[in-house]
């Protein structure tokens, strides 16, 4: 009963979410044809592992919204993995600190061919604002083959999502 009153007394609290309608439209249009690419390339889910090597944290958080409901890069077949040993490609963030540099490698090591890599904001690329600090290694392309690369500080999940597509077309 309290539960209803409070109800009745607070009204609606929540917003809706309103990406406006192009937005949408853009990612089910990008999704429909990320799909499609994918399930061609690989007959099955692209397979991502995801390495923070020293970041901030911002890139993390704008690649866990890809998997909110508003973008769900799963249902067009984007998965991300626990284990190196199931995963297509590797998708790098942060500088890497010299703590990270085995780690890495050996994550590297551990997928099956082929692999890709793929850093994602400023400081995977070149280190960033951490460039030449004394505990980075700085971008991942002084230690892996680096693939493809996604700009940004951090990209938006709009921007991860079309930098995929563009990744997967290129193939």
């Amino acid at each position: 009963m309290r539960i209803i009153k409070n109800r009745i007394r607070k009204g609606v609290v929540t917003k809706s979410i309103d990406m406006g309608f192009l937005a949408n439209a853009e990612i089910e249009t990008m999704g429909v044809e990320l799909k499609k690419i994918i399930h061609e390339r690989f007959s099955r889910s692209f397979h991502i592992r995801e390495v923070d090597t020293g970041s901030c944290g911002a890139c993390e958080s704008e690649i866990i919204a890809t998997t909110n409901p508003i973008y769900d890069i799963q249902r067009f077949g984007i998965n991300f993995v626990a284990s190196p040993r199931h995963a297509d490609c590797l998708l790098v963030t942060g500088p890497v600190s010299k703590n990270m540099a085995v780690a890495l490698k050996k994550t590297y090591e551990a997928m099956p061919e082929p692999k890709f890599v793929i850093t994602l904001g400023n400081c995977a690329y070149d280190g960033g604002i951490f460039k030449d600090a004394y505990y980075t290694e700085s971008g991942v392309a002084s230690i892996l083959p680096v693939t493809f690369h996604i700009p940004g500080c951090p990209p938006k999940p709009i921007d991860i999502i079309k930098a995929i597509l563009t990744f997967l077309k290129k193939g």
